[in-house]
């Protein structure tokens, strides 16, 4: 009888532990100070949470806002899931803030992306913005992608199961991460076949629109397929290009950075009767100048090449990138800077291996790599039973978190990094 007892009590004690664990597992805790979140968040007050930081140093964008010359274009390219423009909003005046660039012009301009192939076919959305400090002395143009309209349509074969003839057997907290699944999971299968074409022109329209002069020669509002990269302006050797990625969008960064190559390479096996893509040499030559930084929160570059074909030009970084290397001249730019963000709590998530950047990324792009291990999820002490920390949160939270976005501002292994990063994060410089 009294083991009975104690049985029946020890199950009433693990049921509310195992809906405080569910909720935070699905992402609800953002819902509302219920009684699972005010448990978990009771030892909140020191953040202990690491950042640690492995590789090269790296300027962020601040710099490039203080040059005389050029302007300094950054382009988002969002990860899995829906999405609508103005995604990227808390993250920009974040951002912005950190830049002090805070001034925004009194819209944004929206280009309604098409395939230079097929005016019909739409490729999603480019919004951009355009941010100053007080005295107009620095400018940042931010161009933001949605590519998810490309997908929206294959992913509706699913939306039976969001229905009510479906959803309503499930528990609640399964109803909700099962939509979140059917949303997100969907897109990297999708991104495997034929649509990966149009989601890297959508990204190659892109870059083409951040080759434009500036504000004044962006229309308010287009559905006119860019023209090809001879029309890039005449500036574009002074001007900064930064990509900022999440999961998936850092694949499609790549990849699109890598066609791209392979574009200037060999011009004729791209272009078409209604469609020539051959660039003016100067053109390729400013290019060739140029040092690109990527930031990509949520790096998924490990999982993603699982099952794929090779880089068309790989194992070859001394050819490509060193002044005295037999393949120089046909090299992209002149240097590529990827941070990885990744969060140890983020299940979809995976630093870059030492050994990826030579055999899994193009040669052409002269890439160098930097590491930076960070919780963005806060850490919990799960009753004592150990450590926890939300999945989602971890997935997620990078656009939110300070030392993240502080890090892109303003780099790190520098004069100007911002004094957060120095207190919060520890940098080892990798020298080879």
């Amino acid at each position: 009888m009294n083991s009975k007892i104690k049985l029946s009590t020890l199950k009433k004690g693990l049921l509310p532990l195992s809906l405080a664990v569910s909720v935070v597992l699905s992402g609800c805790a953002s819902f509302g100070k219920g009684i699972a979140e005010a448990v978990l968040e009771k030892n909140d007050a020191e953040d202990t949470r690491i950042c640690q930081v492995r590789g090269k140093p790296f300027a962020g964008i601040a710099p490039s806002l203080a040059k005389k010359h050029g302007k300094t274009k950054v382009l988002m390219v969002h990860g899995v899931g829906d999405r609508l423009p103005g995604y990227s909003t808390e993250f920009l005046e974040k951002l912005a803030r950190q830049l002090e660039v805070t001034a925004k012009s009194s819209t944004y301009k929206d280009i309604r992306l098409v395939s230079p192939l097929d005016a019909e076919k739409n490729l999603g959305n480019l919004r951009i913005t355009q941010l100053k400090n007080a005295d107009d002395s620095k400018e940042l143009l931010f161009y933001e992608l949605t590519w998810s309209e490309i997908t929206r349509a294959q992913k509706e074969l699913l939306g039976f199961d969001n229905s009510g003839e479906y959803s309503y057997k499930r528990a609640e907290v399964n109803d909700m991460m099962k939509k979140f699944g059917n949303d997100t999971g969907p897109d990297p299968i999708i991104y495997l076949g034929d649509t990966r074409t149009q989601i890297l022109r959508a990204f190659s329209q892109s870059v083409c629109w951040m080759g434009k002069d500036g504000w004044e020669q962006i229309p308010a509002d287009s559905r006119t397929p860019c023209a090809t990269i001879d029309s890039f302006s005449e500036n574009i050797g002074e001007d900064d290009f930064v990509f900022i990625s999440h999961s998936l969008g850092s694949r499609i960064t790549i990849d699109g950075l890598q066609r791209l190559a392979s574009v200037l390479e060999n011009p004729k096996k791209y272009s078409t009767a209604n469609y020539d893509v051959t660039p003016p040499p100067r053109m390729r030559k400013l290019l060739q100048q140029k040092k690109i930084q990527i930031f990509m929160m949520s790096n998924q570059l490990p999982m993603l090449q699982l099952g794929r074909e090779l880089p068309e030009v790989a194992e070859q970084k001394a050819d490509y990138c060193l002044a005295s290397g037999s393949k120089y001249a046909s090299r992209l730019f002149n240097e590529t800077s990827i941070v990885a963000f990744s969060d140890p709590n983020d299940l979809l998530s995976y630093a870059i291996p030492h050994n990826f950047n030579e055999k899994y990324l193009d040669s052409r792009l002269c890439i160098k790599v930097t590491n930076v291990n960070i919780n963005v999820a806060k850490i919990f002490d799960a009753f004592g039973m150990g450590k926890f920390a939300s999945p989602m949160e971890a997935h997620l939270g990078y656009s939110k978190d300070d030392r993240v976005i502080a890090m892109i501002a303003k780099g790190i292994g520098n004069k100007q990094v911002s004094p957060l990063v120095k207190e919060k994060c520890e940098w080892t410089e990798i020298t080879d």
